[in-house]
């Protein structure tokens, strides 16, 4: 299984109805969240709203299933086992478990297309196992839940930037879902105003290797596939690099004064596939 949405994810309340399809309109998928976002009182009523925003038959959603994902609450809970007796009667087969922590909770989920989100401690420490399941076909990582889950207070230092055990879960989950050839989506930038903010780190995103970013806010969508997007002078370099390459004829060669090999030509393809070409 592929994961074939992005690059910006956004999450939306799954009590808020009302906010569905605007949500579906203004990213390229929309995760239904049964989890962080709705109160422990408002979980039954979150999960009567999917159901009933679906036709009578059950077959005609409002939201499109293949850009739908639903965050369910974590494994082992009672409102997971919820969760899933509600997702049986409907449409959708895209899947975040939250605070994932262990392989042996992805067979729980047999039959969905499940984004494992690690922000627990063991969830990082296991991301490796995680990403092997096959049902699995991408990992996220969460910030905030991570320090908590270790007692701490918060994920970055005064001046926004990471703290080191944040960096490493970042890397860590990255590392273990492009090993497994899944996807890796980068956690959310709660700073909502500070869109320069999100503006770099969505790039540094785009340059590490994420394949996507989760948004908590519309006007972050933007943001994201602008830093997703590669410039019009990033496709031209690419095309020139890879058309030298062809040329060549040769694995190493020298193009504009450096050295270029596999890797480097790897990265001008990673471009123009962004760009869609």
């Amino acid at each position: 299984m592929s994961f074939l949405m992005g690059p910006a994810l956004l999450f939306c309340p799954a009590d808020r109805p009302e906010r569905y399809q605007k949500a579906a309109e203004r990213s390229d998928a929309v995760i239904v969240d049964l989890e962080d976002a709705v109160a422990p009182a408002g979980k039954q009523r979150a999960r009567g709203a999917i159901l009933a925003q679906l036709g009578s038959a059950g077959d005609v959603p409002e939201l499109d299933p293949s850009r739908t994902i639903v965050r369910v609450n974590p494994a082992g809970t009672e409102e997971f086992e919820k969760d899933l007796h509600c997702l049986k009667h409907t449409p959708y087969r895209h899947v975040m478990l939250a605070k994932a922590e262990s392989a042996d909770q992805l067979k729980k989920l047999e039959g969905y297309s499940v984004i494992a989100l690690c922000e627990t401690a063991a969830g990082v420490l296991n991301a490796a196992a995680i990403a092997a399941e096959p049902n699995v076909v991408g990992l996220m990582w969460g910030a905030e839940d991570l320090i908590a889950s270790l007692g701490g207070t918060s994920s970055r230092t005064d001046d926004g930037a990471y703290r080191a055990v944040a960096l490493h879960a970042r890397s860590a989950v990255l590392l273990a879902a492009r090993a497994f050839g899944k996807d890796a989506i980068d956690s959310v930038y709660v700073n909502i105003p500070d869109l320069d903010g999100l503006a770099l780190e969505a790039r540094d995103a785009v340059a590490s290797g994420f394949g996507s970013k989760a948004c908590i806010h519309p006007n972050q969508v933007a943001v994201v596939r602008g830093a997703y997007a590669p410039s019009d002078a990033d496709v031209a370099a690419a095309t020139e690099l890879l058309d030298a390459a062809a040329g060549a004829g040769t694995g190493v060669f020298q193009f504009q004064g450096r050295m270029i090999d596999g890797p480097i030509l790897k990265h001008a393809e990673s471009t123009l596939r962004r760009a869609g070409r």
